[in-house]
């Protein structure tokens, strides 16, 4: 009981303690600061992801579409309803309601 009272009325223990306690609930970067960090660098990290996924996909679509014109003339007729001059286009749109 003597050790601890004695723990107390040291001085150095106080600093450390108004220390610890200033960084862990006062500081510009506390705990909650530092978990909502995370939160955001988790959520960044799943749109980088995404966001590269994306880009292989459109870089493998673009390869296609360069490389191969018939690929490329489906793509504009089914994306920007090109036609040739002696065709009509159709363009059928399902009811959304019926499903």
């Amino acid at each position: 009981m003597k050790r601890l009272f004695d723990l107390f009325r040291n001085k150095f223990f106080w600093a450390t303690m108004i220390f610890v306690v200033w960084m862990v609930f006062f500081d510009k970067n506390d705990l909650l600061s530092q978990y909502q960090y995370h939160q955001q660098v988790s959520k960044l990290e799943q749109e980088k992801k995404f966001y590269v996924t994306q880009t292989d996909k459109v870089h493998k679509d673009l390869d296609e579409l360069n490389s191969n014109p018939a690929e490329l003339e489906k793509f504009a007729r089914e994306k920007y309803l090109m036609k040739k001059d002696n065709e009509d286009i159709f363009v059928v749109v399902k009811d959304k309601s019926s499903n």
